[in-house]
């Protein structure tokens, strides 16, 4: 049934390995250790002792400076061009720990949090403040780069903590107060001009702001599982999230204190992000009005011509929160992450199968169900990311030691790491699926009495894919679904498993009115057929030998809202006219990367 087009095509990527070198990383001749390497190579640190006590990763030795008292700083900044009312000066306040061997007149580099979360939450529940080192980043970052001669800040944005000016949620005002402490940061008299900024989620996403201003003193980004434009995190192909509705007005009650202190946090963005999601959600072909909102809260493209610095891309694969096509999406046929490779900039990244997490973070990842990364657990935190990291940020902010390899770390989801010269891996070859050829219980989704709880639901089951081998898909496969929506809206949403085992592998889905992907909508003729162009979130999995697929259409999914048009919706799918197709490579054992375990 499934043809994997393949025979002539590994033959034709081994000889050209044979003549060019490999086409994945395994092992390299550089990887040795010479007289320059001080580290040892990552092949071999599985063989050293780690600290897996506690809840994060440590470095293999630690360094010989201490930090020295916590400083403060409030830079004013002009945003009078920013808001159209609001305050025309804000202030951005800041935390910073220096290195002891700045006192002797050592220029050191910095390493920077920056985020809303710094008392965060409601009044007698906040969070920290900027000036005490925060639980698992901060102290992460303190009790590893510190000593090694690393300044360490912490940074509240505008309208949080003790920054002045608008809660601008991810907006130009934000990104202003980030690109002045940056600026700040990289012209102390202490500082040696470079900065590097960490930090997951809404902190990774002031990293791609910080890109965006294109301050010449931002070297290096790390960001894990970080946003990197606000509409496609909301709406996947048009399919909106449930917090779609309610983003921006949930960061906004939690940063304020709710008296006469916040009447500079309010400006004309709070409102247009009250009317952001249902525009969006219910609208469609209306999305435009809210165009400026998105496009001016989407940071990666704008970084990408104004900046000129590195980037360790950190992401979850079965992360839900802000899902891998944050790294792996953009423009139609494209993905971020390949599109940075091939534009010179210098990129690495780690990619493995836990949630919304940090490579190192134990507790969390011990949280992950079936399906979900469970399957990988026992090999899932680096122990070694802190070491990793640490070999980046010498190189790349204290310009010393040799420079880190240019690839990807990626874990597959039985728990296996490889390391890739890029992810998806450019010599996958494709397998192809006629669904024409597999069994299924009915055409049509959505509709029926609970819009809630979805409508009706299509399984088509795929039995005899793989007879005699196993399949590792590695990448984001597509299906061309043929459709005749009877509306102009409706949703389908896919859960792909293993039909043998039931084993959730990956998911897709699609608005109808975004059937040629991407971030523009169409209008659908209800009755006409189309064909919807659906891509999966990133997949890296291995389909056992005799195992088939299964796909469960339904009109929701997991975190996503019915579509709005609810039960009047009903999409009439054609599997007959379908073409699933996913990319896959072949691997040797000898390029499986063993990590560092628990003593």
């Amino acid at each position: 049934m499934g043809k994997l087009v393949r025979p002539i095509g590994i033959v034709m990527l081994f000889l050209s390995a044979l003549l060019s070198g490999c086409i994945f990383s395994d092992k390299p001749e550089e990887s040795s250790a010479t007289d320059e390497t001080q580290y040892p190579p990552i092949w071999d640190r599985h063989t050293l002792e780690w600290d897996t006590t506690g809840s994060y990763s440590l470095l293999l030795e630690p360094g010989p400076h201490s930090a020295l008292e916590v400083q403060e700083a409030f830079i004013d900044v002009d945003t009078s061009e920013v808001w159209e009312t609001g305050p025309a000066q804000s202030t951005v306040h800041l935390s910073y720990w220096l290195p002891n061997n700045t006192v002797d007149g050592e220029q050191v580099p910095v390493i920077a949090v920056i985020s809303p979360y710094f008392s965060y939450g409601t009044q007698g529940s906040e969070s920290s403040p900027t000036n005490v080192v925060g639980a698992a980043r901060g102290e992460f970052i303190f009790e590893n780069f510190v000593p090694h001669g690393y300044a360490f800040a912490q940074v509240a944005v505008f309208g949080t903590e003790e920054s002045s000016g608008c809660f601008d949620y991810r907006g130009a005002g934000e990104g202003l107060g980030i690109h002045a402490a940056v600026e700040w940061l990289g012209t102390q008299n202490w500082s040696n001009g470079n900065v590097g900024l960490y930090g997951k989620s809404y902190e990774g996403a002031t990293q791609w702001e910080a890109a965006a201003m294109g301050s010449e003193y931002l070297k290096t980004i790390v960001p894990m599982s970080g946003t990197t434009a606000l509409h496609p995190l909301l709406y996947k192909n048009g399919s909106a999230e449930a917090r779609s509705q309610i983003m921006h007005m949930n960061y906004f009650s939690s940063t304020v204190d709710y008296n006469e202190d916040d009447l500079d946090n309010i400006c004309p963005d709070i409102v247009e992000g009250i009317f952001a999601g249902p525009v969006t959600y219910v609208g469609g072909e209306m999305d435009p009005y809210m165009q400026n909102y998105y496009d001016e809260r989407s940071h990666i493209d704008k970084a990408f011509n104004n900046w000129n610095g590195s980037i360790y891309w950190v992401q979850g694969m079965q992360d839900w929160n802000v899902d891998p096509h944050q790294v792996f999406g953009g423009p139609p046929g494209t993905n971020w992450y390949q599109t940075y490779v091939d534009a010179g900039f210098e990129v690495r990244g780690i990619l493995g199968q836990w949630g919304h997490h940090y490579p190192d973070q134990v507790n969390s990842h011990e949280g992950v169900d079936p399906g979900y990364g469970f399957e990988a657990l026992d090999n899932m935190t680096r122990w070694d990311w802190g070491q990793d990291l640490f070999e980046w940020f010498e190189y790349y902010l204290q310009e010393r030691g040799p420079k880190p390899s240019l690839d990807a770390q990626i874990q597959r989801n039985d728990g296996q790491w490889r390391i890739e010269e890029s992810w998806p891996p450019a010599d996958a070859v494709p397998f192809t699926l006629d669904l024409g050829e597999c069994s299924n219980d009915g055409v049509f989704v959505g509709g029926g009495p609970s819009v809630v709880g979805g409508g009706q639901t299509v399984t088509v089951e795929c039995r005899d894919v793989n007879e005699d081998m196993d399949i590792h898909i590695s990448g984001l496969p597509t299906l061309h679904l043929s459709a005749v929506p009877t509306f102009d809206g409706g949703q389908v949403f896919i859960e792909m498993q293993d039909a043998e085992t039931g084993l959730r592998l990956g998911h897709a889905t699609m608005d109808v009115r975004y059937y040629e992907g991407g971030y523009e909508p169409q209008t659908v003729v209800p009755g006409q057929q189309i064909t919807m162009m659906m891509e999966f979130q990133g997949i890296d999995a291995l389909l056992p030998a005799g195992h088939g697929l299964r796909f469960i259409f339904s009109d929701q999914g997991e975190d996503y809202l019915a579509p709005a048009c609810g039960s009047t919706c009903t999409v009439h799918i054609l599997p007959s006219l379908s073409i699933f197709e996913a990319p896959v490579v072949e691997r040797p054992p000898e390029a499986t990367l063993t990590v560092p375990q628990p003593q």
